[in-house]
């Protein structure tokens, strides 16, 4: 029996790519899945998919960047399966460009998405985590916080930041009761570059999606191995990318 079998899991970002294909084998292997995302049309068939196959799954309609909105995903999970074992905040956005096109806005919405959406997770999670006496927070960050490229300076910086924010997590709670993991996945094949304003920064990532991107079920499986792991046992950083990436 899988060891994330009955497992309690909630995920934002799950209508599509890093976020539905860890819904999906988290299913698969037994645990129950709460998915969050903007996009209930598509959540609401991902989840009756997974029902159809066996598994349980429930959706909440989650806008990261509003507070009450990570806290009723939590709570959903909590009133429909009695617990949080694991948060996987998910969702993000790349407003990817140079630094001199003064995309203030998009450097806005990247913060608000990308790192305050986290702390929103972490805000409603922790509670439970703790009177629980455990938990686990796993976050995508990104190889773009690994290796600093010409158009994601901003991007990475988000990116870094929660790296950041979880190592900082991670050091403050050394009692047993939470576990923090960052995985940094590299080319992917997601919907992300969906979120890239500037047409030629995003078409070079689309290319390099296409060309050596990997396929969203790889990070899916990294994630579960991290979460998998017994307790005492902390898979803090996972880095995942392409043999071909360099």
């Amino acid at each position: 029996m899988s060891a994330i079998n009955d497992k309690v899991v909630a995920i934002t970002g799950a209508s599509s790519g890093i976020g539905e294909a860890t819904a999906r084998l988290l299913a698969e292997r037994g645990a129950a899945v709460v998915l969050g995302a903007r996009r209930t049309r598509r959540l609401d068939e991902i989840a009756r998919d997974i029902r159809d196959r066996g598994g349980r799954a429930i959706t909440r309609a989650v806008d990261v960047t509003r507070r009450e909105d990570l806290e009723g995903l939590v709570g959903s999970a909590v009133t429909e399966f009695g617990r949080l074992d694991v948060l996987v905040g998910n969702a993000g956005i790349a407003k990817i460009g140079p630094v001199a096109d003064l995309d203030v806005d998009g450097w806005s919405a990247m913060i608000d998405v990308n790192l305050r959406g986290l702390l929103h997770g972490i805000s409603a999670a922790l509670p439970v985590f703790r009177r629980q006496g455990h938990g686990h927070l796993v976050a995508t960050v990104s190889t773009a916080g690994l290796t600093i490229t010409p158009t994601m300076a901003v991007y990475a910086a988000t990116k870094n930041a929660v790296r950041t924010l979880l190592e900082g997590l991670r050091q403050e709670s050394t009692d047993g009761v939470l576990r923090t993991t960052a995985v940094s996945p590299g080319f992917v094949r997601t919907e992300l570059a969906d979120s890239i304003d500037n047409s030629q920064v995003r078409e070079q990532i689309l290319r390099n999606m296409e060309k050596i991107g990997i396929a969203p079920e790889a990070v899916a499986r990294a994630i579960a191995f991290a979460i998998e792991q017994p307790r005492d046992v902390e898979i803090s950083d996972i880095t995942i990318r392409p043999t071909t990436q360099g």
